[in-house]
């Protein structure tokens, strides 16, 4: 046993504390020591090769690395499964960037040469974010690290594909689908990012056919749109069936300005009769709304938009080869000109565009792969009504089977060359990301299982179902539904038993994080200045229960003052020269046989309630709770109480050894419970108490009881 130097640096400490736990290989479930029956399992969302560390990716590593090694200590076989997702799009994109500084297009290199460019970029900088996590202190199994590119999940990818197109569930068609102009490829939701913009609301009349005779009669109909270069593609114009306003003229046609087409008046329940007028533009080609309204009408699907966002040659000529900015001010001029436009104001919406090159998204028929949904909203709605997926907070069950009850036929296929191609021949498009991640949580364990006959019992058969995914709230529906109806589709069980939405971390002003708009906060940064320690502990601590998180570094301070404090108590207590006793006796505890005084028994009542409560806050998911608990505990019951009072008693040569028996015993104790929290401080302070028959580590030591 070596005594604690004068003050903590977790910069000496950490680098060293990692090598060791590496080293003995305690990440790794199948070298835990001991007889663990029970199975304990994360998989860790992947995040894309071509990210860092920010602080969304640290608080939920924390939340998973605290579960992880708490229930590591309770004597489960832990594994915490890493790995990284290919990232598409992303990953395209920052290539074509390092290409167009060359003056190259992808073109230029071909499909071969480009993927082969992107393996190497991802050989030297796709790891960088795991190599974070480890400074972090994440204890993740390294060994079992995967990549949906990898060959395995590539097979398993296709075979996930092929069970799909052999039941008839994949078909391709030609239906509106988001499109990016710049990135040439079709996107999901989820790759869409969306701004607020001061627009414009401009009300345009739509005249009304002339019918019959001669008297006073409506001339026209008004509409109201954000878009009005889009109306040259437009089919009809649809009110509201319970709309009294236009009774009279629903069943007639309009004269679609700047055309000579005629469109119907239509009804449709679809319609906000709140909106503008009441009567809104039906354009089925470049609006999702619009294009499910015309397959109920059976309207046809004029494209007027194309794959680059200039107008076709459906439009008047006068329009054609124009960018669509272009030709919303051409339009808007020449309605004005024919006195159609009736007043223009202004209006707040939100704009899609592009999550990587912030493109406004256009919307445009395309070819492309779908996924049949019917039946597979059907399967993933059936674990959550049936509790065997539990969500925590629970109020995103709701949300969950809300939007199950109105799912898309999900688009799988993109324009680009970095990722799974679609096993199929004469096809050049890739899968969707979200469709290989959606197979993360057993693809990773070695699905799909060996041929029979094998022996071996796999990955799949010991760790799955999964028991945690920790997650953000804004992929439930692109991510959490779509492993769910993979898990029972593919493995006939659950991927994960509970489902725990984290909050999400904002500026302390309460906005979105940002490092493009320098509102971000680097958790390496914060690593260097405070260390691991501070910053897990700091972050932990805000985890009150509600759904943001405003950042305040103070929360940070104050944890690095803890980790000096916890430093300091221990280094007092190795100070005394406690005897050097059994570890054994220490975990069993043979304290109450003996001759305690009222402070001895109030700081051990404090401790056993300190346990049983942290235990039951750990198992709800209430981080905060439990942090704040040990906190209090160690600080105030522990250090500014029971020390103190210690420090009278060893003046007495019969209260001494008790005394410090019981110092080392609450240490110990305080140790396990703080390990979650902040591991290397624990560790580097275990590696020195007074014990013999002590843990290679303090990471499978025996949780306290």
């Amino acid at each position: 046993m070596r005594n604690l130097s004068k003050a903590y640096n977790p910069k000496e400490v950490e680098g060293r504390i990692y090598k060791l736990w590496e080293k003995s290989g305690f990440f790794n479930p199948d070298k835990l020591p001991g007889k663990r029956k029970k199975t304990y399992t994360i998989v860790i969302p992947p995040p894309n090769i071509t990210g860092e560390l920010h602080m969304g990716h640290a608080l939920n590593a924390i939340i998973q690395d605290v579960l992880i090694r708490w229930k590591r200590l309770q004597g489960f076989k832990t594994l915490w499964l890493p790995g990284t997702d290919h990232a598409g799009i992303a990953a395209q994109n920052i290539l074509e960037k390092e290409l167009k500084k060359e003056g190259k297009t992808r073109f230029d290199l071909g499909r071969e040469k480009f993927i082969e460019r992107t393996w190497k970029w991802m050989e030297r900088y796709g790891n960088i974010i795991l190599e974070q996590f480890k400074k972090l202190g994440s204890s993740c199994d390294w060994s079992r690290a995967r990549f949906t590119l990898d060959r395995d999940y590539s097979k398993a990818v296709r075979h996930a594909f092929l069970h799909y197109y052999k039941k008839g569930w994949l078909y391709k068609g030609k239906r509106v689908i988001n499109w990016c102009p710049r990135c040439q490829t079709s996107l999901s939701d989820l790759e869409l990012e969306y701004k607020k913009e001061r627009g414009k609301l401009w009300y345009i009349r739509y005249p009304l056919k002339r019918q019959g005779a001669k008297g006073k009669r409506q001339k026209y109909i008004t509409v109201a749109t954000t878009r009005p270069e889009t109306m040259l593609g437009d089919q009809a114009i649809a009110v509201n069936p319970k709309d009294k306003r236009y009774k009279n003229l629903v069943g007639k046609k309009t004269i679609l300005p700047l055309t000579t087409r005629e469109i119907p008046i239509i009804t449709d329940p679809l319609v906000d009769p709140k909106f503008g007028t009441g009567a809104v533009k039906v354009t089925p080609a470049h609006d999702l709304k619009d294009y499910e309204i015309s397959l109920r009408h059976k309207l046809p699907i004029l494209q007027v938009i194309n794959e680059k966002g200039e107008i076709t040659k459906e439009a008047p000529s006068s329009y054609q080869g124009l960018s669509s900015f272009e030709a919303r001010q051409k339009v808007v001029e020449d309605l004005k000109n024919l006195s159609l436009l009736e007043k223009i104001e202004d209006y707040s919406h939100q704009i899609p565009s592009c999550y990587r090159c912030e493109t406004i998204i256009e919307l445009i028929p395309s070819e492309q792969w779908f996924l049949k949904m019917e039946k597979l909203a059907k399967i993933a709605k059936i674990p959550v009504k049936e509790g065997k997926i539990k969500f925590q907070p629970k109020n995103f069950e709701k949300s969950y089977l809300d939007w199950l009850a109105n799912i898309r036929d999900w688009c799988i296929s993109r324009q680009i060359w970095w990722g799974h191609r679609i096993p199929l021949k004469g096809e050049t498009d890739v899968l969707d990301t979200w469709f290989s991640s959606a197979l993360w949580p057993f693809a990773t364990l070695g699905w799909p299982p060996a041929p029979k006959g094998r022996a071996k019992i796999s990955d799949l058969d010991r760790f799955y179902p999964t028991d945690v995914l920790s997650t953000d709230r804004g992929i439930i529906n692109l991510w959490v539904v779509r492993m769910i109806f993979s898990g029972m589709e593919f493995v006939k069980k659950v991927p994960f038993r509970r489902v725990y939405i984290h909050p999400t971390v904002l500026t302390r002003e309460g906005k979105r994080m940002s490092k493009s708009l320098g509102t971000g906060v680097d958790p390496i940064n914060l690593i260097e200045k405070y260390g691991a320690d501070a910053t897990r502990f700091g972050i932990v601590y805000q985890i009150m229960g509600g759904q943001d998180i405003k950042f305040i570094e103070d929360n940070i301070i104050m944890g690095k003052k803890f980790c000096n404090k916890i430093w300091n108590a221990s280094r007092f207590l190795l100070m005394q020269k406690p005897p050097l006793i059994d570890a054994d006796l220490v975990r069993r505890s043979t304290l109450k046989n003996k001759n305690l005084t009222s402070a001895d028994k109030k700081i051990l009542k404090v401790l056993h309630k300190t346990i049983k409560s942290v235990n039951t806050d750990l198992d709800n998911f209430r981080f905060g709770q439990a942090a704040h608990k040990i906190y209090d505990f160690f600080w105030h019951d522990f250090c500014d109480t029971y020390i103190e009072i210690s420090k009278k008693q060893m003046t007495k040569e019969e209260k001494k050894e008790n005394t410090r028996e019981i110092l080392l015993y609450v240490l110990l104790n305080s140790l396990k419970l703080l390990h979650p929290f902040v591991p290397f401080i624990t560790e580097e302070i275990y590696q020195k108490l007074p014990m013999k028959r002590k843990k290679k580590s303090l990471m499978i030591e025996e949780w306290p009881k």
